[in-house]
């Protein structure tokens, strides 16, 4: 697939695809840009709540030039998180369907077989607790540009589009990503570009450690990244699907195919709710609990990095969940209450302020620890601001960090070169409402990822180096099984303790 100046077409398994070149300021090779493949059929129909299918075969030219609509969500909500997170500097109209299984896919338009190095696939994997996200929100030309990678990013069914089917719920989501994986396997794409050798799954939440702990994913993928979150997060996993399924087929099933929108009481019983989807222990995608596999050592043991950022519950997510309410004023005693109450019950009104969503026990913390929390993190303060900014801190700390250091460790113990680290910087386009206070908010690692300061404009020198960095160590851990190369980044000092190499960065606060 060499650069000419017709646009470029791949001849994939399926059919012919027509994509776009896209140059990049500085660089003299543009990129080539597939936007809108379809790895499955589309979920319409009798398919709704099935398992995902191998896409049909066409016999034309698919137009794959622009973005198809995300998957279906909340459109309001979906849309302030698009704005929130995108590394883009343009705005891109968004749309939202049931028929959403596609990706989009970067590659340098010259790819050579002598590179020096396997030209690595990266796949991102978005975000936003299994009900809100899509592939248009990430754009992988820079990423793609400037470390010669092909990146690839998907789009799966949210909600109860992807978790919940007719007879027993199942992990219809999860079954989506091993179809488009198998389907980056065998497609055009790396029978086109021979030196495609090495495939890393990246995801902002906890959807790549699922792959790794998936037997249905093994040998499919060779490195995978974890940013701010894992599969042990609170509420993210849930053992039994009986309740859910037969509530929601009793009531609903004879009308559910035939509605275009629908709401369900997906739960019940509030106690057991939760702003997000779980994942289900179906026996296919997931055998068993995340702790029980990682305890047996019983995974894809590929080289792993685990992340999270130093103020994960700092702003995005409190405000989404419009936590810890305005009118409460915090001292210990008001923690305490709130932190007994079903396991700290969190309301996500962001979605309607006239019709919430049902309350959910968002931080599993066990009631003998609550104190022990408090002292630690509100001993010291009797100041309202001061212990809310603890408060959240404490948050961070037991709904990501605890639990990416639990996870990070058992794979260690397994043997699977484990890293991680700690993301501290705040980007220059951070929203004005967005507190001064808070540096590596939940999210703000995205940018650096996907280089948003180059796309954007407007970035100073540190900034922009930084977003380089952050590159380049991703495309070091996917071309060499570590994140940096030999010797450290001049400027930045490295502290080995305990068998850990940590990277000290100074953080960045906003002006």
């Amino acid at each position: 697939m060499g650069h000419s100046s017709s646009p470029p077409i791949v001849d994939t398994v399926h059919g012919k695809v027509l994509g776009k070149y896209i140059n990049l300021e500085g660089f003299a090779q543009p990129v080539a840009v597939f936007l809108g493949v379809p790895f499955a059929k589309p979920p319409l129909g009798s398919l709704r709540f099935a398992p995902p299918q191998p896409a049909e075969p066409w016999n034309f030219v698919e137009d794959a030039t622009s973005y198809l609509p995300m998957c279906s969500q909340d459109p309001v909500t979906g849309r302030i998180v698009n704005d929130l997170l995108t590394n883009r500097k343009e705005s891109v109209p968004l749309q939202f369907s049931e028929d959403c299984l596609y990706l989009n896919i970067y590659t340098p338009a010259d790819l050579k077989r002598s590179h020096r190095l396997p030209v690595s696939v990266m796949v991102w994997i978005h975000g936003g607790g299994l009900v809100l996200g899509g592939a248009s929100t990430y754009d992988g030309l820079v990423l793609s540009a400037h470390e010669n990678v092909v990146v690839v990013v998907i789009q799966y069914r949210l909600g109860i589009w992807g978790f919940l089917r007719q007879t027993q719920a199942i992990n219809t989501a999860w079954g989506t990503e091993v179809t488009w994986t198998r389907w980056l396997h065998c497609t055009g794409f790396r029978t086109t570009l021979p030196a495609l050798e090495e495939t890393q799954a990246l995801s902002q939440s906890s959807e790549s450690q699922r792959e790794v702990l998936s037997p249905l994913a093994k040998n499919l993928f060779y490195r995978a990244v974890s940013e701010s979150g894992v599969a042990l997060t609170a509420g993210l996993v849930k053992k039994n699907a009986r309740p859910l399924a037969e509530k929601t087929e009793e009531e609903l099933w004879e009308t559910v195919l035939k509605l275009n929108l629908f709401k369900l009481d997906l739960h019940g019983d509030s106690r057991q709710s939760h702003p997000f989807i779980p994942t289900i222990i179906d026996g296919v995608v997931l055998p068993k609990m995340p702790e029980e596999i990682l305890a047996e050592k019983n995974f894809n043991t590929v080289p792993y990095i685990v992340g999270i950022n130093k103020q994960e519950f700092g702003w995005i997510l409190p405000t989404m969940m419009s936590y810890p309410p305005l009118e409460v004023k915090l001292d210990q005693k008001t923690a305490t209450s709130l932190l007994q109450k079903s396991s700290f019950i969190l309301s996500m009104n962001w979605r309607s302020h006239t019709n919430p969503m049902s309350v959910v026990p968002f931080l599993n913390l066990p009631e003998d620890k609550i104190p022990v929390a408090i002292e630690k993190y509100l001993r010291d303060t009797d100041d309202p601001d001061r212990s809310k900014d603890q408060l959240l801190e404490l948050i961070g700390d037991v709904v990501f960090g605890v639990p990416s250091v639990v996870v990070s460790r058992g794979h260690r113990d397994a043997g699977a070169p484990t890293y991680m680290y700690e993301f501290q910087y705040c980007p220059s386009f951070s929203p004005e409402m967005k507190p001064s206070t808070v540096v590596g908010d939940h999210g703000d690692e995205v940018d650096s990822v996907f280089g948003a300061p180059i796309l954007r404009g407007g970035a100073s020198e540190e900034e922009i180096s930084l977003r380089k960095m952050v590159m380049k160590f991703w495309v070091n851990f996917a071309q060499l099984e570590i994140p940096m190369e030999r010797g450290c980044p001049i400027g930045h000092s490295m502290i080995r303790r305990k068998g850990t190499c940590r990277l000290e960065l100074p953080p960045r606060k906003p002006k």
